[in-house]
C-alpha cells in the first residue's frame, strides 16, 4: 500500500493556487509527475512560525527545500523528467541554476524590501491571515530574512547598500526573463509536449510576478511584455490548476540583444559540462516512472494552430 504524501505550503490568493514561490514549484511539480499530495495550507501560529516550506511528509520522512522535494519525488516514481535527452537534463539544471541566481533575489526584493510594495500589499496580505501578535512579527521577519538573503547572494563586500545593488539586481532579472522568453519560443512547454521540471520552476517563480496586484513594479511590466512567457503561466493555471482559458503563446521575437546572447552562451556551456557528468547516471538501469498521460494545452482545443 501506498505512503500518503502531505505537503505544507503557504496558501493561494491572485489567482494561484499559492502565492510563495517555492511551494508553487512542488505544486506544479505534482500536478506534471502525477504525485498525489494532499495539500495542507500552513497557518500562522507561534507552532508554525519556524516551519520551512514548502515541506513534504511521507511517512518518517520530511523533506524541506524545492530541489530535495523534486528528488524525493523521483525516487518514488513521480519523474516529470523521465523522457528528457541527456542534453535536456543538463539544460534544465542550467537553467534552474539562472532562474535562481539571476531571478529569484529580485522577486525578494519586489515583495520584500521594495517599501510601496510590502506596504501596500505584501505585508497586509500576511498580516490579515495571522493572528495578534503575528500580524506584526510574520511580515518583518520574512521581510528581514529576504533582506538578508538579497545581501549576501549580491553584495560583495558589507560596506555596500540595497540601493546601491537595485540596479544590478533588477537588470540580472530582465536578463533572466530575456532568455527565457528566448527558450521557449512558441511552445507551451520547453521541452516537446509535456512539463517538466524546469516548468515548474519557471512557473513557480514567475507566477506570483504575473499575477500580484503590485503597486510599483518595473520587473512585472517587463513580463507582461514577453507575452510567450505570461501565456505559459496562464496556460500552466488553467490545464493543472483551473478550467479558465488560457493564453496562447506568441513567437519570440527573432533578434536579441548582446547580452541575451552572452547569457545563452554561458548557459550552453554550463550544458555541456553537466551533460557529460550525467551520461553516465542516465546510462544506468531505471525504472519506468509513475506519470500520467500528458493533458492538452486547453489553447489547442478549439484550434489546431495557436491563435
Amino acid at each position: 500500500m501506498a505512503t500518503s504524501m502531505e505537503l505544507r505550503c503557504w496558501g493561494g490568493d491572485w489567482g494561484l493556487p499559492s502565492v510563495h514561490a517555492e511551494s508553487l514549484v512542488v505544486l506544479a511539480y505534482c500536478k506534471f509527475s502525477g504525485a498525489n499530495v494532499t495539500v495542507s495550507p500552513i497557518d500562522w501560529t507561534w507552532r508554525t512560525l519556524t516551519v520551512t516550506t514548502p515541506e513534504l511528509v511521507c511517512g518518517d520522512s520530511t523533506v524541506t527545500e524545492p530541489v530535495d522535494i523534486l528528488n524525493f519525488l523521483r525516487k518514488q516514481r513521480f519523474n516529470a523528467d523521465y523522457e528528457l535527452t541527456a542534453r535536456q537534463g543538463a539544460d534544465t539544471m542550467a537553467y534552474v541554476a539562472l532562474v535562481e541566481e539571476k531571478l529569484r533575489p529580485a522577486l525578494l526584493h519586489t515583495f520584500w524590501v521594495d517599501a510601496e510594495n510590502y506596504a501596500n500589499l505584501t505585508r497586509p496580505w500576511f498580516a490579515s491571515r495571522s493572528p495578534f501578535p503575528l500580524n506584526f512579527l510574520v511580515p518583518s521577519r520574512h521581510a528581514n530574512n529576504a533582506l538578508c538573503r538579497i545581501l549576501l547572494s549580491k553584495v560583495e563586500s558589507p560596506l555596500y547598500s540595497i540601493t546601491e545593488v537595485e540596479g544590478k539586481l533588477y537588470s540580472d532579472a530582465k536578463e533572466c526573463l530575456n532568455l527565457l522568453s528566448h527558450r521557449l519560443g512558441g511552445d507551451h512547454y520547453f521541452f516537446g509536449n509535456s512539463p517538466s521540471s524546469l516548468d515548474a520552476f519557471v512557473f513557480g517563480f514567475m507566477a506570483p510576478l504575473h499575477k500580484a496586484a503590485l503597486p510599483s513594479c518595473p520587473l512585472q511590466s517587463h513580463l507582461r511584455q514577453l507575452a510567450n512567457l505570461t501565456g505559459f503561466i496562464d496556460n500552466i493555471l488553467a490545464v493543472y490548476f483551473s478550467g479558465s482559458q488560457p493564453g496562447s503563446p506568441v513567437p519570440v521575437q527573432e533578434t536579441v540583444d548582446a547580452n541575451l546572447q552572452k547569457l545563452t552562451q554561458l548557459v550552453n556551456k554550463e550544458s555541456n559540462l553537466i551533460e557529460k557528468m550525467d551520461d553516465n547516471l542516465r546510462s544506468s538501469p531505471q525504472l519506468k516512472p509513475r506519470r500520467p498521460e500528458p493533458k492538452p494545452c486547453l489553447a489547442n482545443e478549439g484550434s489546431s494552430t495557436p491563435a
